[in-house]
């Protein structure tokens, strides 16, 4: 029996059905990951902690996409504060629920997007699905990746990732280890639900101590990292011309002139 829950969210839903919590991304076309987005989010993992016969998280994207990022406006100086304190505080809600996680990914799944789906436990991507890091281009990076994405595929990798913003597709994603498998997109509903349903066949402690030591960024070290990293962003990047022509350039819909300082 599927129940409707939070009601009161603008940017996604949240349905509970059995052991499974379906959340939603619904902001269309791309489903930008804004301030409101991320608030409901939080929100909507917290509603869920409070579920004990839920066991698995799935995030999906409405409409065309996963998601193409964190709104570049919440990246402008008097809203990156609030904006990485907010979306990190999702992403540490998802490392550190008890609950497992699943993305199901398609069309585009870039940037914030792509660091949400990266920290779940399970990912199936569709074959044509485009991912990438592309901060670098605005003069930015992705502090959640900049912290966590050499553990998914090797420092190399993800260097190359994060310093050239190139995009690349879901099967590239699911060689690279970003993904358990790329599939069609009429096989990716299909699938994610029936990986899903393995798990109400095992106990939920064993599977949710499981998960933790998996993980070993999933507590004190990944913590460690992403708060570095947040610093580097608040106290030195942004102190930078060229972070602020980057967005200016991006709002603008020109090409950035980078000053080197």
């Amino acid at each position: 029996m599927m129940t409707a829950a939070g009601r009161e969210f603008e940017r996604l839903s949240l349905t509970l059905e059995g052991q499974v919590a379906h959340i939603t991304l619904d902001h269309p076309p791309l489903n930008v990951i804004d301030l409101r987005m991320m608030t409901e989010l939080s929100s909507a993992l917290a509603q869920i902690a409070t579920q004990p016969q839920i066991l698995v998280i799935i995030l999906w994207g409405a409409g065309g996409s996963f998601s193409a990022g964190v709104d570049v406006a919440a990246h402008a100086p008097g809203n990156v504060a609030a904006m990485l304190t907010t979306f990190h505080a999702v992403i540490r809600g998802l490392i550190g629920s008890d609950k497992l996680s699943i993305a199901a990914v398609h069309g585009h799944c870039l940037g914030g997007g792509a660091e949400l789906a990266m920290v779940c436990d399970l990912v199936y991507t569709t074959a044509d699905a485009c991912w990438g890091f592309p901060e670098i281009q605005l003069g930015c990076f992705p502090p959640v990746a900049a912290t966590a994405l050499s553990t998914l595929v090797g420092h190399k990798r993800a260097a190359e990732l994060i310093l050239t913003g190139r995009t690349f597709s879901g099967l590239d994603a699911r060689n690279l280890g970003l993904a358990n498998e790329a599939l069609p997109i009429e096989e990716l509903r299909q699938k994610t639900l029936e990986a899903a349903s393995r798990f109400a066949e095992l106990s939920p402690i064993g599977l949710s101590l499981a998960k933790k030591a998996i993980f070993f960024w999933h507590g004190l070290e990944f913590d460690k990292g992403l708060q570095r990293a947040e610093k580097i962003y608040l106290t030195e990047l942004l102190k930078t011309e060229d972070a602020r022509e980057g967005i200016r350039a991006f709002l603008d819909k020109r090409k950035p002139r980078w000053v080197g300082r």
